[in-house]
């Protein structure tokens, strides 16, 4: 891969325990970067066969499949064309730029196809208020692209929420980012990307919290973005004069329950990190360092502060070891394919993703008013 950030993720290659039985039909919507991991990981399983890819980029498709050994594979222009000439899809993965999310997403549910839907959710919150209509009345199901849900430590942070340690949360500091960290491709530019690095890894460290405290609704948010690192040659070479999203945000966001939520994110600053994640309650306080590149995991051993016995004790939880075959993207797709047998639930549904991208989208929609903002949801 040409992009040196995004070739930061490296994927675990892992054999798959052996299935019988029918063969799960997939098509893959977009054979872009994201979809690299996702033919790796079908690859892995034996119950899967890709049989159908789409691209709007003549003969793009094809090269791909070929690159990665995949056989018996038909290709289409679109994704339209792909589900039409394709009745008996038992699901697709939709792995498009940003903007084009939701349009694959919706004609596949409109056809009874599960889909798994890589992150960011959408760009806007209508957009992944119709996704969601649609998935409704489909009664088939949508899984958001979020790995990291399946990482042991991401799990540990939302178990000691869970256990009450920490006692009611009230306010949260969340975020991350890269001193130097701008990708290329379609990420930078509003037509493909739509959004920068609040939706491509900034959904990330929202979804972190928002899971751990059980994903309150959002209420209200005072949203600042800007792209001075972006549209810079000094740090952004040749690809300054086509950036047109943002490379760093933050935002002062209120959820109910009376909790506020301190986010910022970067693609690029002068400085390593904004932050660790720190979760403040009443009862203690859990800090979980920030990682350079959101790789999936936390950026090192936890800890935990609080009191016993009236002194103040200070509890580090180790790094914890994913277990089982494969790794954090093996697990999603793993994930996706048993819930396509089950007919459900969805491994990361739509009902709380919705609540992730409303913020991203009530940044976007404050930062351009200048001013905080009531985020407005509307009937699903």
């Amino acid at each position: 891969m040409s992009d040196k950030v995004l070739s930061q993720f490296k994927q675990e290659v892992v054999e798959e325990k052996k299935e019988t039985g029918r063969k799960l039909k997939i098509g893959i919507i977009g054979t872009g970067w994201i979809a690299e991991s996702h033919i790796q990981s079908y690859k892995l399983m034996e119950d899967v066969e890709v049989v159908a890819a789409a691209d709007l980029i003549p003969g793009k498709a094809e090269k791909f499949m070929k690159r990665f050994g995949v056989e018996g594979v038909r290709f289409y222009p679109s994704h339209k064309e792909l589900i039409d000439n394709e009745p008996d899809l038992d699901g697709v993965s939709v792995c498009t730029y940003n903007t084009q999310h939701a349009a694959p997403t919706i004609y596949a549910l409109e056809h009874g196809i599960p889909v798994l839907l890589e992150k960011p959710f959408s760009v806007t919150l209508e957009e992944a208020e119709a996704i969601c209509r649609a998935e409704k009345a489909s009664g088939k199901f949508v899984s958001v692209g979020f790995q990291p849900r399946f990482d042991a430590n991401m799990q540990m942070i939302k178990k000691i929420v869970d256990s009450g340690v920490l006692g009611k949360i009230y306010y949260i500091q969340t975020g991350g980012g890269r001193r130097r960290g701008i990708p290329g491709s379609t990420f930078i530019e509003k037509s493909t990307g739509g959004i920068g690095a609040l939706g491509d890894i900034g959904c990330y460290s929202l979804d972190m919290v928002l899971n751990a405290i059980g994903y309150p609704k959002p209420l209200t948010v005072s949203g600042y973005i800007s792209d001075f690192f972006g549209k810079n040659p000094k740090y952004n070479g040749a690809d300054a004069a086509r950036f047109s999203v943002d490379d760093f945000a933050a935002a002062f966001i209120r959820l109910e329950g009376g909790i506020i939520l301190d986010f910022r994110i970067a693609w690029a600053m002068h400085v390593n990190t904004p932050g660790d994640t720190i979760i403040f309650g009443t009862e203690g306080a859990l800090r979980i360092p920030s990682t350079d590149c959101w790789n999936g995991s936390v950026g090192g051993p936890m800890t935990l502060y609080h009191d016993v016995a009236g002194a103040h004790v200070d509890t580090v939880i180790p790094i914890l070891q994913n277990t089982g075959k494969g790794g954090l993207f093996d697990k999603k797709i793993r994930s996706f394919l048993d819930a396509i047998k089950t007919n459900g639930p969805a491994p990361v549904p739509t009902s709380q993703i919705l609540y992730n991208q409303a913020i991203i989208d009530g940044i976007n929609k404050s930062a351009a008013l200048g001013k905080e903002i009531e985020i407005e949801f509307h009937e699903i």
